[in-house]
């Protein structure tokens, strides 16, 4: 009996020690967080279907969207999609999304449409944090249809700056001067980092809170970095500098631009590549040399559709 004691204070500590390691290890096991509701609302693209039925949607923008309905419901009937529509689209201009939530409740066309449960996929253009109208809209939303989906604009920041100060009212100052082919691809990304990051972050908590992924990213800022990229490098047919897709210093889309923020939401709303869609009537009304729209076009939808698959909230992947 004596001889055994050492073995089996040694086996009894080996217990304890798996007992009290065990919980830490289970929490971080890469199972247990891939298992997690929580967790997989909030982090990596998962494969989804392609959606093959025209949706309804709702849109609550301001300019930076006002050209895309037309333009996207043009892009969905070439693609063969029938039956979608806009069945409403409220207006304020440089607006966040709160908002379009204080709209009084006679005339909040946007409540209105999502308490009547017929809207599929609701865009929203917040442009700056804090905006806790994304959240309120989400559960509206969610709360008279359990399938709706929810997609935030990630843009293009006014003016090539993140200065949120620009936009508190109740006057807008604007810059001195803006000279946006100055701007590198690098120098893009820095200015929008923080911007996307935070966006990501608050999107992330708004899912992981609601406990599913209702709130997807259209990642327009990103596409239109590498557009600006493809300007520079003079690999944009029919566009010779960064100020041809920008009708003014803050940054309102000219046509080509216009059809790229078309395509990319596109991509999200209906998980399907652009990629090889007819010219749309914006970019035929450019009157480019023979040839080169089709080529424009098919570098938009190209650009649209990889910002799409590499964004990790768009609920899109490459297959």
């Amino acid at each position: 009996m004596l001889s055994s004691q050492p073995a089996f204070q040694i086996m009894k500590l080996k217990l304890f020690i798996c007992l009290l390691l065990f919980p830490i290890a289970g929490a971080f096991s890469e199972e247990a967080l891939l298992k997690s509701p929580e967790t997989a609302a909030a982090t990596a693209n998962v494969a989804l279907e392609p959606i093959v039925k025209g949706q309804r949607i709702f849109a609550a923008h301001h300019s930076y969207f006002a050209q895309v309905p037309p333009i996207l419901d043009e892009i969905a009937k070439s693609a063969g999609v029938e039956g979608q529509v806009f069945v409403g689209t409220n207006y304020i201009g440089g607006s966040k999304t709160i908002q379009h939530w204080y709209i009084k409740d006679a005339d909040n066309k946007a409540k209105q449409a999502l308490q009547t449960g017929a809207v599929d996929v609701l865009v929203l253009t917040p442009i700056y944090l804090p905006d806790a109208g994304i959240e309120k809209f989400a559960q509206l939303g969610l709360q008279h249809n359990p399938d709706i989906r929810v997609t935030v604009q990630e843009f293009w920041l006014p003016f090539d700056a993140y200065e949120p100060h620009y936009y508190d009212p109740p006057k807008i100052p604007v810059p001195t001067s803006v000279d946006h082919n100055a701007q590198t691809g690098d120098s893009l990304r820095a200015i929008h980092q923080r911007y996307f990051d935070e966006m990501d972050a608050h999107i992330r908590a708004v899912n992981t809170k609601l406990g599913k992924q209702v709130i997807f990213v259209v990642p327009v800022g990103q596409a239109v970095i590498a557009l600006r990229e493809k300007i520079i490098a003079g690999e944009a047919p029919g566009l010779k500098t960064q100020e041809d897709i920008f009708r003014d210093p803050l940054g309102h889309p000219k046509p080509a631009l216009q059809a790229l923020i078309s395509y990319a939401h596109y991509a999200v709303i209906y998980r399907k590549s652009p990629v090889g869609l007819p010219i749309p009537k914006v970019l035929a009304d450019l009157k480019l040399p023979a040839g080169e729209t089709d080529k424009l076009n098919r570098l938009l939808q190209q650009l649209a559709w990889d910002a799409v698959i590499h964004h990790p909230l768009s609920g899109v992947v490459s297959k």
